[in-house]
């Protein structure tokens, strides 16, 4: 369903849309009251969902529309202005699965035609979730000489029915903690640190798939987390203990050893994983920079980035840990790295904070 008040984007996206195998348009509405109208009678499993609208706009929609639905995948569709960045990031800890920048009117073709592939892989990946059956918590069942765990998932999972095999974890404290996540990342992330408790001795690195001025809100909001200090990161920054270091929008975030000591590089390479910044560079450069003491985490996402950054840290000697598929907004990026044999353990993303602080002590998984 595409909720929009203006007639150009709703008709934009629709044809776009319908013109996707496997792809259906089943509703459209121009404010949010018309689009609570819609949501029992059409049953969308995505809505794209504005936020600046008459009679009721995205943000009081929101609430209102999953209470109908709460398995619906809501991505919210603004202009990239800081103000609809915040209230989007605002509307991700509400219950939104994703957000759509729409690009200021433009005639060049190129920004209207990233514009259309971003639309349509979110729907379709989004969907493909969506539609997948309702899953319990992973849960551990076997535990082997207490450094191997194994999470099996139930039967017509994303990746099959094999349970994962996961990995003999890192001893002793890393020297970084390396965090990746995409689709469904904001509050994946903000129920990591809500966990952790008080700050930690490491720097913490965090890539997520975002714009600049998102990312510039995204920090801001994890900064008024207690006991977590973050900003995004500026290039030849030395890095801090306990210090988070968010990547900024546009740019892939690296580490490397500048006089001896870590610095921030940032780069405007080309996209890696079809992203800028990705996570598989970050990861790459730690494994690197830290002789493979560090400490890395999967978290919600479409696509696999951080599957060969991932592969670079086991092999260096560090470890992977990865969030489980039922507390996944969508179990790619951390399926890929599950499902690759990299993980020391697959966590419902409520216990993931807990992991990082006994790794970072010291006590291990």
């Amino acid at each position: 369903m595409i909720v929009d008040d203006s007639a150009v984007i709703r008709g934009m996206l629709t044809r776009w849309l319908q013109e996707e195998d496997g792809v259906t348009v089943c509703a459209s509405a121009a404010n949010g009251e018309m689009a609570l109208a819609q949501m029992a009678k059409s049953k969308p499993d995505v809505v794209i969902l504005d936020i600046e609208m008459p009679k009721m706009d995205g943000l009081t929609a929101l609430p209102k529309l999953l209470e109908i639905d709460p398995r619906a995948k809501i991505v919210m569709s603004s202009t990239l202005t800081t103000r609809n960045a915040e209230v989007s990031i605002r509307a991700i800890e509400l219950g939104a699965s994703d957000y759509l920048a729409k690009p200021e009117a433009s005639r060049d073709p190129k920004i209207t035609e990233a514009f259309r592939l971003e639309l349509l892989g979110k729907v379709r990946g989004l969907g493909g979730a969506r539609r997948m059956r309702p899953r319990s918590p992973a849960t551990a069942v076997a535990r082997e000489q207490q450094d191997r765990i194994v999470r099996a998932r139930p039967e017509g999972g994303l990746y099959g029915a094999s349970p994962i095999t996961v990995r003999k974890a890192m001893t002793g404290r890393p020297d970084a903690i390396a965090i990746g996540s995409s689709t469904g990342g904001p509050q994946a992330l903000m129920a990591l640190f809500g966990n952790v408790g008080a700050p930690l001795r490491q720097p913490i690195l965090i890539t997520q798939h975002m714009p600049g001025t998102f990312t510039k809100i995204l920090a801001q909001h994890l900064d008024k987390l207690p006991g977590v200090d973050c900003a995004e990161a500026v290039n030849g920054e030395p890095l801090q203990p306990g210090r988070v270091y968010l990547a900024p929008g546009d740019y892939h975030m690296l580490v490397e050893r500048s006089a001896g000591k870590p610095v921030i590089r940032l780069n405007q390479d080309p996209p890696v994983n079809f992203c800028r910044p990705a996570v598989d560079p970050m990861l790459r450069s730690m494994a690197q920079t830290f002789n493979g003491r560090v400490l890395a985490v999967v978290l919600t996402g479409m696509g696999h980035d951080g599957l060969g950054g991932g592969q670079a840290i086991v092999d260096s000697g560090g470890m992977v840990v990865a969030q489980d598929e039922a507390s996944s907004v969508v179990w790619g990026m951390p399926g890929a790295v599950a499902t690759g044999g990299l993980c020391s353990a697959v966590l419902p993303v409520q216990e993931i904070g807990l992991a990082v602080r006994r790794v970072a002590d010291g006590g291990g998984l």
